[in-house]
């Protein structure tokens, strides 16, 4: 184990650690998340979020494939268009973080129904830790610190905005979500 530690956790390696870390951390977050809510009766909550996940990989795949299409076809890179190319990042990043933060808010919603106060809280709590989970997903892909923090801010900040208004997530993604 040590000479694969080693060879996972050199400078070459990290975008495959960095997919690995992410896959790990969402497994591990999605089986503690079945354990803690199933004393509470709440674990279609846990099954809920990982449909979600699965589909958000898949969406995020296709997300990051076509925007490599894009910035090959007019071609951008980071050395010739830096600007151009940090700005369709971020642009996309940010549009499926808020996406994920507005599904989180709509399965936290859809579960909390009649439940008492702390419940709520435990669960609304779940849904602010899922959308970490998914930065750190997002972060996987767009690789730079500036795309982390950025995809960090905009989740936990959709996050609340959505659980307040949470018309605005349904109108935003509505659309979306009616397809799964």
């Amino acid at each position: 184990m040590g000479d694969f530690s080693k060879w996972l956790l050199h400078e070459d390696q990290k975008e495959l650690f960095d997919y690995l870390f992410a896959i790990v951390l969402n497994i591990i977050f999605l089986a503690i998340t079945a354990l803690l809510l199933w004393p509470l009766g709440r674990t279609m909550m846990a099954f809920r979020l990982a449909k979600g996940y699965w589909s958000f990989w898949a969406i995020l795949i296709i997300a990051v494939s076509l925007l490599a299409v894009v910035h090959r076809i007019f071609r951008m890179d980071l050395y010739s268009h830096s600007d151009v190319y940090v700005i369709t990042g971020l642009v996309v990043s940010s549009f499926l973080q808020a996406g994920w933060s507005a599904f989180a808010v709509t399965v936290v919603q859809n579960s909390v129904a009649g439940a008492p106060v702390w419940v709520m809280i435990v669960m609304n709590a779940t849904g602010g830790l899922s959308t970490y989970i998914a930065c750190v997903i997002v972060g996987a892909f767009f690789t730079g610190t500036l795309y982390r923090f950025v995809s960090l801010a905009i989740g936990i900040v959709s996050f609340i905005v959505f659980s307040v208004w949470p018309t605005g997530g349904d109108a935003i993604y509505g659309w979306f979500f009616d397809l799964f």
